[in-house]
């Protein structure tokens, strides 16, 4: 589960990749420190992203893990990327440090699958179904409300921005007919959603209860792949989240992705059926 005091989520991403390839080269974090030259503690504190990853540590540890100089590169271009999610700061006290590293992680992104059985996915939701569905959890207090909805329409600039997030979603049928504020709130949800089928880069599917079993049948879950690191899933839970970065799990969750598009209506019939929704 993810610690509550956060780094941002670039150094995060680093981590786990530094921490991935000791692990796949059998080393402890004490082997590592003497095959390095880098101490124990800071090695721990460039692994959960306490410390600042310079160009020049990342390439004496992926050096003492024996990485190909192809890899090490691409994690010193990482390390060199720009924080775009700094825009989260004024957030901080209503957005829990664990969300707030998800959209840092979607800022990084080049694309990400959801799947949502429950409601319509953060980044494709309306202000007012936004709102509707904040002001009905009893975890958000009344005088939070209005700046964690700001908080989540930032979000959907990824859609829209100059090299936009490629954003796969799949959802199930019966998120789309959960009652989220009145009819009119949800309709022009339904016209939102349609609006986005139309982007280049979003891609919305909707599995129906006919379609029958899937591979994701425990739940919601979000895999994000970049272009200079190894892919995360992203799973939410009631007050916290898992980060889920081991090579094989991650596998499975993108063997659940593949079987997920093949279940689901195509994209057209996806959009015809929520048409059909708006009354």
């Amino acid at each position: 589960m993810f610690d509550l005091a956060a780094p941002s989520a670039l150094r995060w991403l680093i981590g786990v990749e530094l921490a991935r390839y000791r692990n796949e080269a059998g080393l402890s974090l004490s082997q590592l420190a003497t095959a390095c030259g880098i101490g124990k503690p800071k090695l721990s504190h460039l692994e959960t992203g306490r410390s600042a990853q310079y160009p020049s540590d990342i390439r004496r540890v992926l050096s003492a893990c024996r990485v190909p100089a192809a890899d090490v590169e691409r994690l010193v271009r990482l390390s060199g990327r720009s924080d775009e999610a700094a825009w989260v700061g004024p957030w901080t006290d209503v957005a829990p440090d664990w969300l707030r590293t998800m959209v840092g992680l979607e800022s990084l992104a080049r694309a990400e699958f959801v799947f949502e059985p429950v409601v319509v996915p953060g980044l494709l939701q309306t202000e007012a179904y936004a709102r509707a569905l904040t002001s009905a959890s009893p975890r958000v207090s009344a005088d939070a409300t209005d700046r964690l909805v700001e908080f989540r329409m930032g979000r959907s600039r990824l859609l829209t921005e100059d090299r936009p997030l490629e954003f796969h979603a799949v959802v199930a049928l019966q998120a789309l007919h959960l009652a989220v504020g009145d009819r009119e709130i949800r309709n022009e949800q339904y016209r939102h959603l349609l609006e986005l089928h139309e982007l280049p880069n979003v891609t919305l599917q909707v599995v129906p209860p006919e379609a029958g079993p899937h591979a994701a049948s425990t739940g919601q879950f979000a895999l994000l792949d970049f272009a200079d690191a190894r892919p995360v899933v992203y799973v939410e839970l009631q007050d916290a989240a898992v980060f889920v970065d081991e090579a094989r799990r991650v596998r499975t969750y993108t063997l659940g992705t593949q079987n997920l598009a093949r279940v689901a209506l195509p994209p057209a019939e996806s959009a015809a059926l929520i048409e059909s929704l708006i009354t």
